[in-house]
């Protein structure tokens, strides 16, 4: 099968279409014919040699959590998937190989059927984003009514769902984005919209509940910043790996509850954020789709920051 694959970290160069073995299939997994691929920027993070690289046991290896595509093999006959469903769900890597493939070789409990109103290409978009916003805003922030909340990075991947979540639950959500993204966070349920660019959110908000923490200090100490924005006692939850050391410490010096997230494939929430989808409550946004051949431009892109909502690769040859 055809895959991008890296066969040592560094910059997106290294991202290379190359012919690889097809997994099999064993045990409780589900054999999927990949559609489409979601980019996220813990796959740039992994291929630049931070993220996840240091448990890559083998090269090459094959990037990519997200998929969406067509079931060709279950592992029972009387499995609740079936050949030809279409679906989509969220891969471990680097313990095993990735999504940006023609084929993944996928646990069960990791996959499930796409929304119906969603296209491949559209679902490929929602597993880890989505999964990450829903373990954050969700299981732990327990988003409710009258709750305040600030989410950090609200118009990407990860930002877009929290906000459509923290809303659906009640929660009055204040987002901080670009200029160009003020009247689409609104649309998404934001009750306020800072532009980061124009003015100090630090200067305009006060007694939060909860800070969704989606970029740290790697960008104007947004992390510490946050923290004078909070009631004594509320949550802060940081989110990107290593982006802002000593994130316990300084939270826990300022009367704050601190904890950061890691999310894991579970079909079964993702079940959840389908009806979610279906229902109109929920959307994803598409911000662009890259053929399978440029995948490194596709890490530049997400690199560059800025990106509204999602990047997708497309894989296979639609329609599917």
């Amino acid at each position: 099968m055809q895959a991008a694959v890296i066969r040592r970290t560094g910059e997106p160069s290294e991202l290379t279409v190359a012919t690889v073995p097809s997994p099999v299939r064993v045990n409780a997994e589900v054999l999927v014919k990949v559609a489409a691929a979601g980019v996220n920027p813990i796959d740039a993070k992994t291929r630049a040699g931070s993220g996840v690289s240091a448990a890559i046991d083998a090269f090459p290896c094959i990037l990519g959590y997200d998929f969406a595509g067509v079931v060709v093999e279950t592992p029972f006959e009387g499995h609740s998937l079936n050949v030809g469903d279409e679906v989509y769900g969220m891969m471990s890597v680097p313990r095993g190989a990735g999504s940006y493939a023609e084929l993944v070789s996928v646990p069960s409990l990791q996959v499930t059927r796409k929304p119906r109103s969603l296209s491949l290409i559209e679902a490929a978009g929602v597993p880890l984003a989505a999964l990450t916003a829903w373990g954050m805003v969700v299981e732990l922030a327990k988003a409710h009514e009258g709750q305040r909340m600030l989410i950090h990075a609200a118009a990407g991947g990860v930002g877009h769902f929290a906000v459509q979540f923290a809303s659906y639950f009640g929660a009055r959500v204040t987002a901080t984005g670009s200029g160009r993204n003020q009247g689409w966070l609104r649309e998404l349920g934001a009750a306020e919209v800072i532009d980061y660019s124009a003015v100090d959110f630090a200067e305009q908000v006060s007694e939060q509940d909860v800070v969704i923490d989606l970029v740290g200090n790697v960008h104007a100490s947004t992390g510490t910043r946050s923290l004078a924005t909070m009631r004594p006692g509320g949550l802060i939850i940081n989110a990107p790996t290593g982006s802002w050391p000593g994130f316990a410490e300084e939270a826990a010096s300022a009367g704050m509850r601190a904890t950061t997230f890691k999310v894991a494939p579970d079909a079964a929430t993702l079940a959840v954020v389908t009806r979610l989808i279906d229902s109109g409550d929920v959307r994803v946004h598409i911000d662009e789709v890259f053929p399978l051949a440029d995948a490194a431009e596709a890490h530049r892109a997400i690199e560059r920051g800025h990106t509204r909502g999602k990047l997708v690769l497309q894989v296979g040859h639609l329609p599917f």
